[in-house]
């Protein structure tokens, strides 16, 4: 009987991806860094597949990160922050976003974007507020 891929294998893939994205590269770039094809890194992102323990190692340490970024290790304030900003890194666009407001070195432009992000924020949540709220 074939193994069968699981929500740990689904959550390692996320993170992949994320992690990946964070550093601005390709899947190809990836895959060729470990030596699978893109197609296998998609599989291994989508959790069709599983990562085998060297390989995952291997990603870690291009990615430059422990290992134990990969999985929901515990449930202290550290590993839901944790798991948090990996969510907060799934939203479409959100890897983007974080890369340029990074490369913007003036601290007074920084905080006037941050301003400007969380006002546009404000004014989503008011457009699906319920009228008689």
């Amino acid at each position: 009987m074939p193994k069968q891929t699981t929500d740990v294998d689904r959550l390692v893939g996320l993170r992949i991806t994320a992690l990946r994205k964070a550093r601005g590269l390709s899947q190809t770039a990836l895959g060729t860094a470990v030596g699978v094809t893109f197609q296998q890194v998609q599989k291994y992102e989508k959790g069709q597949n599983r990562v085998g323990a060297g390989r995952l190692r291997e990603i870690a340490r291009l990615l430059e990160v422990p290992v134990s970024a990969f999985f929901d290790e515990d449930n202290t304030a550290g590993g839901q922050e944790q798991a948090e900003v990996f969510g907060f890194l799934r939203a479409h666009g959100a890897v983007d976003l974080l890369r340029a407001f990074a490369s913007i070195e003036d601290d007074q432009l920084r905080r006037e974007v941050l301003a400007i992000v969380r006002s546009a924020a404000r004014l989503d949540r008011k457009k699906d507020a319920p009228l008689d709220a």
